[in-house]
């Protein structure tokens, strides 16, 4: 018979009257048998109206109104009408409290438009950045401070800072300069001995590591192990509420617990970049003489003649601007870290994303003005 199909006890029949097509249920209805499928009792009709009947059901469970629910969202779907008047009321209850549950389980949308996202971006950036210039600020004037009353300053606290992250660096400098010179030596002379250019190595070198990377690489180093340490240290400071006792006890937190580090790093930056500058030099003079056969004699002489004293100043100039802005990334984010375990982390995290950043940049302006003014 067109339109009917039964599958165990389950029945339904679609039969065609005037305006609309009649649906019969029969049979038990139950959801461990299988039930009949919508499609295969519709066929390839459209009708314009569908009215169910439930009088032949026997036994029924869920599966019936999962069946009911897949007609009903089928007439929503084509815009055809659905006539649940001969329905029971316990099944027409039963199934609007299905179709509310369903539709509270749909997905919905929930990101924000582009504009959302573009006005939260800004107002983010705009309270990072009033912030920042608030912490500047307040640095600055502890640094005023300080030049009109050095003897309420906490040397002894900049002192251990100065140790830390000066003497306590030097291994992992050494290391870093000695490998960065060799390389930049290998490098070099791998091109310039096919020219027979092979004492130009000691220019290269010199050059190179006396302006660019002995203050770079002491700078990322530092970043990395001092810029952290401070935000750690500020982060969990501000979690165990002390940076809340300063404020109540009227001691300014950036004068207390930033100004020693900043001026530590102030300090320290230069006399690790002379040193990083040194041990490079060494590290292309390794090579020079290992690889190349040229007498360490001969390869300082040639750094020598290249090497002035604008290019030392260059870089200890640069080397003092990078030991500032790591205090200050290092800082400013242990002081903006949450109040737990997990602020930790990110605080030091972002203090050496911030500090290599800012490094980088500075490094950019530095080349742009030292171009500008010939240096």
């Amino acid at each position: 018979m067109p339109g009917r199909q039964e599958t165990g006890e389950a029945q339904a029949t679609a039969l065609e009257r005037e305006g609309g097509l009649e649906l019969v249920l029969a049979g038990v209805w139950q959801i461990t048998a299988p039930r009949p499928s919508w499609t295969q009792v519709l066929g390839d009709r459209k009708p314009a109206r569908v009215r169910p009947q439930v009088d032949e059901v026997g036994k029924w469970d869920t599966s019936l109104l999962l069946f009911l629910f897949e007609v009903q969202e089928w007439c929503r779907r084509t815009g055809a009408t659905w006539d649940s008047a001969a329905l029971p009321e316990r099944i027409a209850v039963l199934l609007q409290q299905f179709v509310k549950a369903h539709e509270k389980s749909e997905p919905h949308d929930r990101s924000d438009s582009f504009l959302t996202s573009v006005g939260r971006t800004t107002i983010d950036t705009w309270v990072r950045a009033r912030s920042a210039s608030t912490f500047l600020g307040e640095s600055v004037i502890g640094l005023v401070k300080l030049l009109r009353a050095p003897r309420r300053f906490r040397w002894r606290d900049c002192l251990h800072e100065m140790q830390l992250c000066g003497a306590m660096a030097l291994p992992i400098v050494s290391l870093i300069s000695f490998l960065v010179g060799l390389i930049m030596a290998y490098q070099a002379a791998v091109q310039l001995r096919q020219f027979g250019a092979d004492i130009y190595v000691a220019d290269l070198v010199g050059l190179s590591v006396v302006r660019e990377m002995g203050p770079l690489m002491a700078a990322i180093i530092l970043a990395g192990r001092t810029g952290a340490a401070f935000a750690a240290t500020l982060a969990n400071m501000k979690a165990n509420d002390e940076v809340d006792a300063l404020e109540s006890l009227g001691i300014s937190p950036v004068q207390f617990l930033v100004l020693p580090r900043l001026i530590a790093l102030a300090v320290m930056m230069p006399l690790l970049a002379l040193y990083s500058n040194g041990v490079g030099i060494l590290g292309g003079m390794a090579v020079a003489a290992g690889v190349l056969e040229i007498p360490p004699s001969a390869y300082w002489i040639e750094t020598q003649s290249i090497v002035d004293l604008s290019d030392v100043n260059s870089g200890l100039l640069k080397s003092v601007a990078f030991g500032v802005l790591i205090g200050l990334s290092g800082c400013l984010r242990g002081l903006q870290a949450e109040r737990s375990a997990a602020g930790v982390g990110q605080a030091a995290t972002s203090a050496v994303v911030t500090g290599i950043l800012l490094i980088i940049v500075a490094d950019a302006l530095f080349a742009v003005v030292f171009n500008i003014l010939g240096w």
